[in-house]
């Protein structure tokens, strides 16, 4: 999604097992890593060396892995696991053929403990050229605020004026589980017959749905 500075190249393989040795991901996970990805490499490190920004809350380095799969698929355990493996938050360019993807985890120090990670969710783009012209990095105070520029930025639901990072992702995880439920109560609704269970069904509905909307404005 971005052009990252040359200074900040890393290009190195990693390995598999280094994955699995810090993640520890069971045997389904792992037949998932051989049968979808042919080949991860560290491609960039974004730290204060790289890019001349300081360390911010807890933001000391991002990185960005690139992966190479061996179809368009990718299985929704993969991009987790790899992020429990690493101790810094990372931005993912993901290839196949001629096309790429990119993905993210809004990934934070936890409040209880700041030596270790809380993985709120990811978010993945679109399938797009290889070849599409990337614009520069957003212009930053530091490597926090660049995280978060750069977060957003995979996040598909606009920013409201003044909203942190974290209440714009737990809005969109919220829409989530609201969508979830919609579609729950309208599976429910087309499967029974009484009328006055369907006259409260579409009621509960329209309020969930009302709901919904508000989660968007």
């Amino acid at each position: 999604m971005f052009a990252y500075p040359k200074q900040a190249e890393f290009n190195r393989v990693l390995p598999k097992s280094k994955i699995y040795a810090h993640a520890k991901p069971g045997r389904a996970v792992k037949d998932l890593f051989v049968s979808q990805i042919g080949e991860i490499v560290w491609k960039y490190k974004l730290s204060p060396e790289t890019l001349n920004l300081p360390a911010r809350h807890g933001i000391s380095e991002i990185q960005v892995f690139e992966i190479a799969l061996k179809s368009e698929d990718l299985d929704e355990r993969v991009l987790p696991t790899i992020d429990r493996a690493i101790p810094f938050p990372i931005l993912f360019q993901l290839t196949h053929g001629s096309r790429i993807r990119f993905a993210a985890s809004y990934k934070r120090p936890s409040d209880a403990d700041a030596s270790k990670w809380v993985i709120e969710t990811s978010f993945v783009t679109e399938w797009q050229p290889s070849s599409l012209e990337r614009p520069p990095l957003p212009v930053a105070l530091d490597l926090a605020s660049l995280y978060e520029s750069l977060v957003r930025r995979h996040l598909p639901l606009p920013q409201r004026p003044s909203e942190g990072i974290r209440d714009h992702v737990a809005r969109y995880m919220a829409i989530q589980a609201k969508e979830k439920e919609c579609q729950q109560m309208e599976a429910r609704l087309n499967k029974e017959k009484q009328f006055n269970r369907k006259v409260e069904m579409n009621a509960a509905l329209r309020t969930l749905r009302q709901e919904l909307e508000s989660l968007y404005t």
